[in-house]
């Protein structure tokens, strides 16, 4: 069983920046995809960003092309994003997700076995 535990969302003004973190017990990472989800009220959750178990393969929304970077440590066992330059219609839920390696697109949400309980992030204008 993998339980993850996101931090670092919060306030911050339309231009600034966060770092959001994904903490994962239970089990190593290493040979998990990951994934950066999120969720706005009365919106489709949707994959910001992912990256294969690898780290070979990334994912980005086009929406946050150029500002947003996914990393990940699996000897801590952490995956982070990165965000600049964020907007107002970022506000949102922000997820992270885990699954064992698989062939299937990164986008995916139902392929995630893993969630995080959700860090809420809040762009002011």
């Amino acid at each position: 069983q993998v339980q993850l535990v996101e931090s670092g969302g919060g306030l911050v003004q339309a231009g600034g920046s966060l770092r959001l973190s994904c903490a994962a017990s239970g089990r190593t990472f290493s040979s998990y995809d990951l994934g950066w989800f999120r969720q706005a009220p009365g919106k489709e959750r949707e994959c910001v960003a992912a990256i294969r178990w690898s780290g070979g393969t990334k994912y980005y929304a086009d929406s946050v092309k150029g500002r947003f970077t996914i990393s990940r440590d699996s000897a801590k066992n952490t995956v982070n994003l990165q965000m600049n330059s964020l907007k107002p219609e970022e506000t949102a839920v922000y997820y992270c997700a885990a699954r064992p390696y698989s062939s299937r697109w990164l986008t995916e949400a139902g392929s995630y076995d893993y969630w995080g309980q959700g860090t809420q992030v809040t762009v002011s204008s």
